[in-house]
């Protein structure tokens, strides 16, 4: 199996990023890898460069770890929202 059959992006469309006001792209990406034994599958996060050519980084998390992230940031939206 060559590396490229061990390890793929699960397809992904325009409406799995956004652009944040300061200019950031934020990709969200389901990653699998296919080790012999045990396949493994990550939700990726990919935050790009910034205008100013700041460096961004990214992020393999588990399933779980992805849905905690995504209570943390539903739970901050609505604190920005409501002024809490």
């Amino acid at each position: 199996m060559t590396a490229a059959e061990r390890t793929r992006s699960v397809p992904h469309h325009d409406d799995d990023q956004v652009v944040t006001s300061c200019g950031r792209r934020i990709a969200v990406h389901c990653l699998q890898l296919a080790p012999a034994e045990r396949p493994i599958k990550r939700v990726t996060l990919n935050v790009g460069q910034d205008r100013d050519g700041e460096h961004g980084t990214w992020a393999a998390l588990t399933a779980d770890e992805a849905r905690d992230l995504a209570r943390l940031l539903l739970r901050h939206a609505e604190l920005a929202e409501s002024g809490g």
